[in-house]
């Protein structure tokens, strides 16, 4: 399995509505064809020092291996996500990961 960890700094300065588009569009990357499991949240309650809880949203997908995720990346949805909401973030981390 291969996972692809994302995390976005969204803009301070975001409204609602430009807050809704950018969940619509990382939203959207759930349902592209390659992707075996996915989810999309925000920063949880818990409050441990060694827990990370800058970010605004996370994009969490799993697939079925290396090639999936390959395909993913040049995937018109992808693409398009990439191409209409990165106006909305400040910054972006991934993590990338293989099972061992």
């Amino acid at each position: 399995m291969f996972v692809h960890h994302v995390f976005f700094w969204l803009k301070p300065e975001l409204n609602q509505e430009q807050q809704a588009a950018f969940e619509a569009g990382v939203k959207s990357l759930l349902g592209i064809q390659f992707v075996k499991i996915g989810d999309v949240g925000r920063p949880a309650t818990t409050d441990r020092p060694v827990i990370e809880r800058s970010y605004s949203y996370s994009l969490l997908l799993a697939f079925e291996n290396l090639a999936d995720h390959d395909a993913y990346q040049v995937d018109p949805t992808h693409l398009k996500f990439v191409e209409t909401c990165q106006q909305y973030w400040d910054r972006v981390q991934i993590y990338d990961s293989e099972t061992v």
